[in-house]
């Protein structure tokens, strides 16, 4: 089999190659099969490194390595490297090891590659898994249309654009869309535009709702959220606005000192849904964004530890305190 070392800030790439990975692996035998080990000591890790041949079929073994990396200390001295790069030298025949980095996302952190651990690894079978550029529309709705098909389904050119313009580069949460889109297509197999503006919510609906709040028409508001909730769940909607006002308070906060560029970094979407999202800004106070966020992350803890005894009645008061 053979050594692996991923390593990047694009999180859920990395996940669905380890699960590509993993379901190669013998069903009946998966619990003894796999295993992951977060940051172990040399001990833990060289015996893991070590193990011996199954009778069963292939082993994968994960090594979550992010502190190897991260931390400002060396976790091996010499002779443990060395033990560490001969172990995956003569790694056996039936053993897959992945030794994973995922780096924090949008804040450009970069590998030590001085560190002897890395020029080892750099060895083997090495693979980055970069955050895709929100400009890099060709990339991303290449990544879309390729995640589309493996779910049986195919997504048109404009559906795949406005997916992009409505969620960055997400990918995660464009994997989730395809999903309900399946679901909604079936049994037809072709995602079109119209598709996707009826199950996902724009910025530009979510912008109507938080703007109805702000000019405290709560009668709207209400109306407005009641329209939204005949495409998400309560709780999917709540974490959408949540996701929005996150991103319009960085936008609010970095827009005097920060370039489009750069704002479309640090918020993950397209430059032409930041521009439209600072005109439509203009008239909105940060301190009103900040209260409405916390208002809504109050019920939003509220009805996960399952306090809530009406959670679209909780929602509501929020909206309108």
């Amino acid at each position: 089999m053979a050594v692996y070392f991923f390593y990047g800030d694009e999180d859920y790439n990395i996940e669905l190659e380890l699960s590509d990975m993993s379901s190669k692996l013998n069903p009946d035998f998966k619990s003894m099969s796999y295993q992951v080990l977060d940051n172990p000591p040399y001990p833990d890790l060289i015996t893991a490194l070590r193990t011996p041949p199954m009778m069963f079929g292939n082993t994968l073994i994960i090594i979550n390595a992010e502190n190897y990396f991260l931390s400002n200390k060396n976790f091996f001295d010499d002779s443990e490297l060395e033990d560490i790069e001969d172990a995956l030298k003569h790694n056996p025949e039936t053993l897959d090891i992945v030794f994973v980095v995922r780096l924090p996302r949008n804040e450009g952190k970069k590998l030590d590659t001085r560190r002897k651990l890395y020029k080892i690894l750099s060895g083997f079978n090495i693979k980055e898994f970069p955050t895709y550029k929100t400009y890099k529309t060709a990339d991303i709705s290449a990544w879309i249309k390729k995640q589309a098909k493996s779910k049986g389904i195919t997504i048109k050119d404009d559906a795949v654009l406005f997916l992009i313009e409505q969620i960055g580069n997400n990918l995660r949460e464009f994997n989730t869309e395809l999903d309900k889109l399946k679901l909604i297509a079936y049994p037809e197999t072709v995602i079109s535009k119209k598709m996707v503006n009826e199950i996902c919510i724009s910025n530009q609906d979510l912008f109507n709702l938080t703007e109805l709040i702000m000019r405290n028409e709560k009668d709207r508001a209400l109306l407005e959220f009641q329209r939204l909730l005949d495409k998400k769940h309560p709780l999917e909607l709540l974490s959408a606005i949540q996701t929005m006002l996150r991103k319009w308070i960085i936008l609010k906060t970095k827009a005097a000192s920060s370039t489009l560029a750069e704002l479309s970094k640090l918020t993950g979407q397209h430059e032409f849904v930041v521009k439209q999202s600072l005109e439509k800004l203009k008239h909105t106070s940060l301190r009103d964004l900040v209260r409405l966020k916390e208002n809504l992350f109050e019920v939003e803890y509220k009805i996960k530890s399952a306090e809530s005894v009406d959670m679209i009645s909780e929602v509501e008061c929020a909206i309108i305190r």
